[in-house]
């Protein structure tokens, strides 16, 4: 697969399709771009050009832990310079979860790269607040306290990062653990600074400041409610709202893997919605 060294960071991307209006579909939590291999598939046969690729830190690519910034808004910006190489600006900008965060920061932070926004499986709630954190960073800061940098790389996540790029290993271990636990405990808070707002990491202004078409299909679990999803629509100016036939359930998370009975209708609903944008343009 194609890497690109973006802002000293080799990212590793794949491309879908041959031709047609270029598409970003990013990925939740900290998953491998795998994810959406399948809907990108499918989006690439009705005609687009499907960008994925792993977010530093995640999949693939390389590890670089900072904590100038959230996440989101870095993965924006590697984002906004992968396209900038690709030549595939403007984009629709699409992800669900995480993904769907930073495709909202990535709008606000480049409103002329992005042609819509495609959302899906949108966090937020008191749930969502207690738990990401935690999952995200609390439990790898106990891991370093506990037992240094070797510790941490022996956390299912960290492992995983190490079999898809054997170098993170080492990038990891020359990391001083207090500075690991300064950087992550930084990054705790700056995520829990946005934990509590009604669709999480993004306050109600900058939502109701969106000027780019946005189509929002709402999650079923307690870390993506379907409240959370039409606060979205609520916020966000002359957004669709596209529910899937699926109820919410008293479950932590949903994995994405379960919504394979739906990706058709995905698929669909975000193509006939990209080419009513591509052809409201050309009037």
């Amino acid at each position: 697969m194609p890497v690109a060294n973006i802002r000293g960071v080799n990212i590793n991307y794949r491309l879908l399709g041959e031709s047609g209006p270029w598409v970003v579909l990013i990925t939740g939590g900290r998953r491998a771009h795998q994810e959406f291999a399948s809907l990108g598939g499918k989006l690439a046969a009705r005609g687009y050009r499907v960008v994925l690729h792993d977010r530093r830190n995640t999949g693939a690519s390389d590890l670089l832990i900072q904590g100038d910034e959230v996440e989101e808004a870095v993965w924006a910006d590697d984002l906004h310079e992968l396209l900038g190489r690709l030549g595939a600006l403007p984009a629709f900008i699409g992800g669900a979860s995480s993904g769907a965060r930073t495709s909202i920061l990535f709008c606000l932070r480049h409103p002329q790269a992005t042609r819509a926004l495609l959302l899906c499986r949108i966090t937020g709630g008191a749930f969502a607040a207690q738990r990401l954190p935690e999952n995200y960073y609390g439990q790898f800061i106990r891991a370093a306290e506990q037992g240094g940098m070797a510790a941490v790389l022996d956390t299912e996540h960290y492992r995983g990062l190490v079999a898809a790029n054997p170098a993170n290993r080492e990038r990891l271990m020359r990391m001083d653990p207090s500075r690991y636990i300064e950087l992550m405990s930084r990054l705790r808070a700056l995520f829990m600074s946005g934990a509590h707002l009604p669709v999480m990491g993004v306050s109600e202004a900058e939502l109701g400041s969106i000027r780019v078409p946005t189509l929002i299909i709402p999650g079923n679990d307690k870390t993506h409610s379907s409240e959370s999803g039409r606060a979205a629509h609520r916020l966000i100016p002359g957004s669709e709202l596209h529910p899937l036939p699926v109820q919410d359930q008293d479950i932590d998370l949903i994995p994405f893997e379960r919504w394979a009975p739906y990706e058709d209708e995905i698929a669909q609903v975000f193509s006939d919605f990209m080419q009513r944008v591509v052809g409201e343009r050309r009037r």
